[in-house]
């Protein structure tokens, strides 16, 4: 009924006129087999407004992209339906026009031996609309059996930080394939439960970062918490089992005799019940107990984690003290024989420039010794001593 109300409150549209399902898809050739297709009566006014717009247009078609979630992807197996119970002789075109008025589908499978399909649908929403409209839909003298499939690429993530959201939990699996949807669960008050799932587009990369993550230890934050991978176990918990679809068996027969009653205290039932619920305390004690000694453990690890850490993080400036200090003295030593190695440049460069000064004086006296040899002048052996030693020469004329 709600599902009816959301059709016929999206945008309408000038459009051709949509095909209805063939008559002969339907048993006994009437429409009213088709469950959800005809307007309950608080929907009469919507309908003949709906009318209305048809009459005027000649026909009117659904937006479906107003179904769509803001950063809701489209096509995801979320949106996939499983159809059973389907007449062995339907064929791909009458089972995708069963879906015409719920968009264009991306995905048809039919398996007519076992009488089954799987549909899938743009969005989750048009997925519920159709499941809601057309479950129990009779289809040639069959009630259609119309479920969502069972998600075979989801995965459950355990052991998360706090800090770990939804975004950064998509991005950290991305790496092994397209991920549909990541979600870190919450409890009632938002706070994080440190669970998660991840369901991929495909089962090659779910299988992919399953094995990786067992075999390894996959950190999504700076703090060394492994998060724990596994399948995600698949449960509805949207239809339940309803009484059609409970099988007659004996053991259903004899277990229904007796109506839903409280068992009368000093009988056989209430005895046996009791040992039951004791049972069950004892049971719920045990978990209550082992939660408590795994709440204590992961503290304990938590503590030995962080002092481990700031050990590890002294370990780390220590080393970084010492390569400092080592960087000093090398450099140090590098000055040193810099220093060495200037000195003893500079040493050369005085010798050399020592020389050099010889050198002249030499070249000056043999120059001198020349132009006198030139000039006819025959110095004695004073005059040379003299020319020799000058400071000889001062005492001498003293």
């Amino acid at each position: 009924m709600s599902a009816s109300r959301n059709l016929k409150q999206v945008k309408i549209e000038n459009s051709s006129p949509a095909p209805a399902p063939p008559m002969s898809m339907v048993g006994g050739g009437s429409m009213k087999g088709l469950r959800g297709l005809e307007p309950p009566p608080e929907n009469e006014a919507a309908m003949a407004m709906v009318k209305e717009e048809e009459d005027q247009s000649g026909g009117f078609t659904v937006d479906i992209k107003s179904f769509l979630k803001p950063g809701e992807k489209s096509y995801t197996q979320r949106c996939r339906l499983f159809v059973g119970n389907l007449p062995t002789d339907i064929t791909e075109e009458d089972f995708k026009r069963l879906f015409e008025r719920y968009g264009e589908p991306s995905e048809v499978f039919i398996n007519r031996d076992r009488g089954f399909g799987f549909i899938r649908l743009e969005s989750r929403t048009l997925a519920e609309i159709a499941k809601a409209e057309l479950d129990g839909t009779i289809l040639k003298s069959r009630p259609l059996r119309i479920r969502f499939a069972t998600h075979g690429a989801a995965l459950t993530v355990k052991n998360l930080s706090p800090v770990v959201s939804n975004e950064l939990l998509e991005q950290a699996f991305s790496q092994f394939g397209p991920v549909e949807r990541a979600v870190a669960i919450v409890d009632d008050r938002g706070r994080a439960t440190g669970k998660g799932f991840v369901e991929f587009a495909a089962k090659p990369p779910a299988r992919k970062a399953l094995e990786r993550c067992s075999d390894g230890a996959f950190l999504l934050t700076t703090t060394p918490r492994p998060v724990i991978v596994e399948p995600m176990e698949q449960f509805d918990d949207e239809d339940g089992l309803p009484e059609k679809l409970m099988q007659k068996t004996q053991q259903y027969h004899k277990e229904r005799e007796q109506p839903p009653r409280f068992a009368q205290p000093g009988t056989f039932e209430f005895e046996y019940a009791s040992r039951w619920k004791a049972l069950d305390e004892m049971e719920k004690q045990q978990r209550e107990q082992v939660d408590r000694n795994i709440r204590e453990a992961k503290e304990k690890l938590e503590a030995e984690m962080e002092a481990a850490r700031h050990e590890h993080q002294l370990m780390l400036m220590r080393q970084d003290l010492m390569r400092r200090q080592e960087e000093l003295r090398r450099l140090e030593e590098l000055r040193n024989q810099e220093l060495q190695k200037r000195k003893q440049i500079q040493l050369r460069h005085e010798e050399e420039h020592r020389r050099r000064e010889e050198e002249m004086l030499r070249q000056r006296e043999q120059e001198e010794l020349r132009r006198q040899q030139e000039g006819g002048f025959k110095p004695n052996f004073m005059d040379n001593f003299i020319m020799a030693h000058p400071f000889a020469a001062r005492i001498t004329s003293h």
